[in-house]
């Protein structure tokens, strides 16, 4: 299994930076693509245990429009392997939290008949600044 093949980085960091977009313009629709319509997808956030498909786009839903947590972004890490599999890592300041950082997980896989989905998404806060 080769890892991080550089035309499937840059497919995972277009839809990693579309999925980010519309976190901030609340685009439900571009969420909910993002996401395995599956009830094994787990999105487990700051505010939010979302288990199956249904529990993260009720979420979503429910969820005001703005500018989101992410005050600035600090490392992106993207790692494939081969065609089919990637996990994104991303470190970030979040409002409210001066320098202390947070982190966001996102396992993604390609689907024979999808596409690219995430499985699994992971959101955190920090209590000590790590190195980075």
């Amino acid at each position: 299994m080769t890892p991080n093949i550089p035309e499937v980085v840059e497919e995972i960091r277009e839809k990693f930076e579309r999925y980010e977009a519309a976190l901030v313009s609340k685009d439900v629709d571009v969420l909910d693509d993002t996401f395995w319509n599956s009830p094994h997808t787990r999105r487990l956030a700051i505010h939010e245990n979302g288990y199956g498909f249904d529990e993260i786009h009720a979420h979503r839903v429910a969820r005001p429009p703005g500018p989101g947590i992410k005050l600035e972004r600090l490392r992106l890490d993207i790692l494939t392997l081969g065609r089919d599999f990637a996990v994104v890592n991303l470190i970030f300041k979040m409002r409210g939290r001066g320098d202390l950082p947070a982190r966001q997980t996102q396992t993604w896989v390609r689907f024979p008949d999808l596409g690219w989905k995430v499985v699994s998404a992971h959101v955190s806060v920090t209590e000590a600044t790590p190195a980075y």
